[in-house]
């Protein structure tokens, strides 16, 4: 199989094609730059010199329709044109965000840009793994979620799917790393302004809140807005979500915990921890695994979910794997079987 991924200079894209590289099913890769054409992968990653032999080519259709799977690894706005030029029997997993809000109105809302065409929309399968798998198996477009969706939904869709807590009234509270603003140098990620330092950024305005309002809302068929905060700190990888929510009457903790190993029993990704003992970034990092864990505070009446993943594999690359893996009939494992780096 061949894989072409376009927008190959960033963190997903190295992120892609440290996978690809041992992948037991790509056979030949490819990778194309609107900005960087004719250098080498080595030239900006020079830790894949005498290992991964690439040199970005410039984005052509035709080029691009000669691969089985294409990776858009875009800044927001551009994956739209590109997923229109590109044939339908090409596979196309696209991980910008410009294609995982249903309603285009939403979209300009959030992003502050001009929406893909909602029939665009309307046609790319959300790849949420654990919870779309069935379309997925079929989808030729296919939106790869955010981090922060993916790290929060994992953890909150069990729960709010049964009605066990009050979905309104969810508290996200999340933290990344820094590589989760990308590779272009900012004053927000500099060194100076990030060590020993811990960040609160666009609090009630971060656009991936309509995009878990959105899922929240597929899964339980009534509003869900959630109060949504991110965090910076400084660590390169990884991202946890403790998020807090009240329970409804009658659920306990081992109604709880029969959720989550219910809902997670046959997805090898996601890993439930016992009552009380919460997963650390460290132990998820370099690999496709979520790690849940949760306890209920009897006195409040509130659950609490810790929810950790590497913001760019679960959260990015690594999930949008999983999700050609599904997509061509492959274990979803396929390729991602790796053990979390540690310490």
């Amino acid at each position: 199989m061949k894989a072409a991924i376009v927008g190959a200079t960033g963190y997903g894209g190295i992120e892609l094609i440290r996978i690809l590289h041992n992948h037991p099913k790509i056979e030949g890769i490819k990778v194309f730059s609107s900005s960087q054409e004719g250098k080498t992968m080595a030239e900006s990653y020079p830790h894949v010199t005498d290992i991964v032999e690439l040199t970005l080519g410039e984005i052509q259709p035709e080029r691009l329709n000669e691969h089985d799977v294409v990776f858009l690894s875009t800044p927001p706005g551009v994956s739209a044109e590109w997923t229109e030029h590109l044939s339908s029997k090409t596979k196309i997993i696209d991980l910008s965000g410009d294609l995982r809000l249903n309603h285009p109105e939403t979209y300009t809302a959030w992003y502050q840009r001009e929406s893909a065409p909602e029939a665009l929309l309307q046609k790319a399968v959300y790849g949420l793994t654990e919870w779309h798998k069935e379309e997925i198996k079929s989808a030729q477009i296919l939106s790869n979620p955010g981090c922060y969706p993916t790290a929060a939904l994992l953890g909150a869709i069990p729960v709010a799917q049964k009605n066990a807590i009050e979905t309104s009234e969810l508290i996200i509270d999340a933290k990344t790393g820094t590589t989760g603003a990308g590779r272009s140098p900012s004053a927000m990620t500099h060194f100076s302004e990030m060590n020993d330092n811990f960040k609160v950024y666009k609090v009630n305005e971060h656009k991936h809140t309509p995009e878990i309002e959105q899922e929240l809302e597929n899964w339980t068929n009534k509003k869900a807005p959630v109060t949504f905060t991110p965090h910076l700190v400084p660590m390169t990888r990884g991202i946890m979500a403790t998020m807090y929510a009240p329970l409804q009457s009658g659920w306990n903790k081992n109604d709880i915990e029969e959720l989550y190993y219910k809902a997670y029993k046959d997805h090898p990704f996601v890993r439930i921890r016992e009552d009380h003992t919460f997963p650390f970034t460290k132990e998820v990092y370099g690999t496709n695994y979520c790690d849940i864990g949760f306890t209920v505070d009897e006195r409040t009446g509130r659950l609490t979910i810790v929810s950790v993943i590497d913001n760019l594999m679960k959260g990015a690359s690594g999930q949008a794997i999983q999700n050609m893996n599904v997509m061509f009939g492959y274990p979803e494992k396929t390729g991602l079987d790796f053990i979390p780096i540690y310490p």
